[in-house]
């Protein structure tokens, strides 16, 4: 097995768009804390999820369509884009196999999630899989 690299995870969508809405969150203070502690990564499919799900008429009422793509323009600046190198079948929801395949192929220690799906894996080939409030719990805030 290759050597894990230390300090690099995954964060799921839901964690992406709490941060953003309400930025005083656990989501949102775990994801400023994931930002000191490492380096977020992202793949093709999971920004394609988090574009498309930002891109609902339903987050007009709380941010302009212009504030959500500058938020994914700035996203570009922070997490590093990772190519997924392994795909599996592993999560009872097939939907949420895309952020498995990331963690593994960017050999992350942890995938940060709110997702019961994801959370019942942990952990999984070595990621550990928690929520923001178990992050926080871990690295401090």
């Amino acid at each position: 097995m290759t050597e894990r690299l230390e300090r690099v995870l995954v964060l799921d969508t839901n964690v992406w768009i709490s941060q953003l809405l309400l930025p005083r969150s656990t989501a949102a203070l775990a994801v400023q804390a994931a930002l000191r502690w490492g380096t977020p990564v992202v793949s093709e499919q999971t920004l394609q999820e988090l574009g498309q799900v930002l891109s609902r008429a339903k987050f007009d009422k709380y941010l302009s369509l212009d504030e959500r793509r500058e938020f994914m323009r700035l996203l570009g600046g922070v997490a590093r884009l990772v190519p997924v190198t392994q795909q599996l079948r592993a999560c009872r929801d097939p939907g949420d196999d895309k952020f498995l395949d990331l963690a593994l192929s960017a050999r992350a220690s942890h995938l940060i999630t709110g997702d019961d799906d994801l959370l019942v894996l942990d952990p999984f080939h070595g990621v550990h899989i928690c929520t923001p409030a178990q992050f926080l719990a871990k690295v401090g805030t």
